[in-house]
């Protein structure tokens, strides 16, 4: 049981981590608010179509309002992080938001499952010369003014991660339904009271639709993994996504990192693993 909830933990991160360069790319092409809405969207029909196929039976309503929370921290979380995506190098901004991300639910976990071990603490450590790496590691004052936004989604990132391991404890799918309504809704009123443009631009459509199969992928592995395991170690596993983001990037897009900066992105993904241990 353990190995399939490590298993689906890291297979996780690596759907993830390619959603949010597809993410990225789409919000290159039109607003973070209709990126999100949009793939929300799609993901919201596919699930809808795949609970009913499946026969899944309908969970509590505790369970669907926790995945309503869950949502709107999610939806939060991804138009902030798309954001900075198309503002700022993939690279540099998917591993501090995972840092942010994997953090807080080992906190819950320490109080809810008990004290992490040596690891988990070595791990803080290093996440934290990481950050710091991260953003260059001089000038700090202007630096860490551009890590708002990503520390920001992490927050929400977090938030989704605990709220839908509370809603996903009998059944996957309709919880998962539940956070696409609340995203979706959330995110449109939003939109209308700030008016905020959010009907997304026709070339970014097909980025839009590949986060929103690899999201939705990626979201249903995560609870799978945290209904088999401790939450924690679910949320940090599914926090190494950056990896992916950072190959993506690196490959296809040719982002040049400065070593330092390197070096910060490997201490990065090293601290997310020692966390995980």
């Amino acid at each position: 049981m353990e190995y399939l909830a490590v298993f689906y933990g890291l297979s996780c991160a690596v759907v993830w981590g390619a959603g949010d360069f597809c993410g990225g790319m789409a919000v290159k092409r039109t607003n973070p608010y209709g990126a999100v809405i949009a793939a929300h969207a799609i993901s919201l029909t596919l699930l809808l179509i795949l609970g009913i196929v499946a026969g899944e039976p309908l969970p509590p309503i505790s369970d669907l309002l926790w995945g309503g929370v869950a949502g709107i921290g999610g939806g939060a979380g991804l138009a902030l992080l798309y954001s900075a995506l198309a503002s700022g190098q993939m690279s540099i901004t998917s591993p501090v938001s995972a840092l942010v991300a994997a953090g807080l639910p080992v906190l819950v976990g320490a109080f809810s499952e008990g004290l992490p071990g040596f690891s988990t603490l070595a791990g803080f450590a290093l996440a934290l010369a990481a950050v710091w790496l991260v953003s260059g590691g001089t000038g700090a004052r202007m630096q860490l003014k551009n890590l708002s936004m990503p520390v920001l989604s992490g927050i929400c990132f977090a938030a989704f991660f605990i709220f839908l391991d509370r809603g996903s404890g009998q059944s996957i799918l309709w919880p998962l339904v539940a956070t696409r309504i609340a995203s979706i809704t959330s995110l449109l009123t939003f939109s209308l009271v700030t008016r905020q443009p959010w009907i997304p631009t026709r070339e970014s459509w097909l980025p839009i639709f590949l986060s929103s199969l690899l999201d939705s992928a990626g979201n249903a592995l995560y609870a799978m993994s945290a209904r088999m395991g401790r939450m924690d170690v679910a949320a940090v596993l599914g926090s190494l996504y950056p990896g992916s983001t950072v190959l993506l990037a690196w490959f296809i897009l040719k982002e040049r990192v400065s070593p330092v900066q390197m070096a910060g992105i490997v201490i990065a993904l090293a601290a997310i693993t020692l966390i995980a241990m």
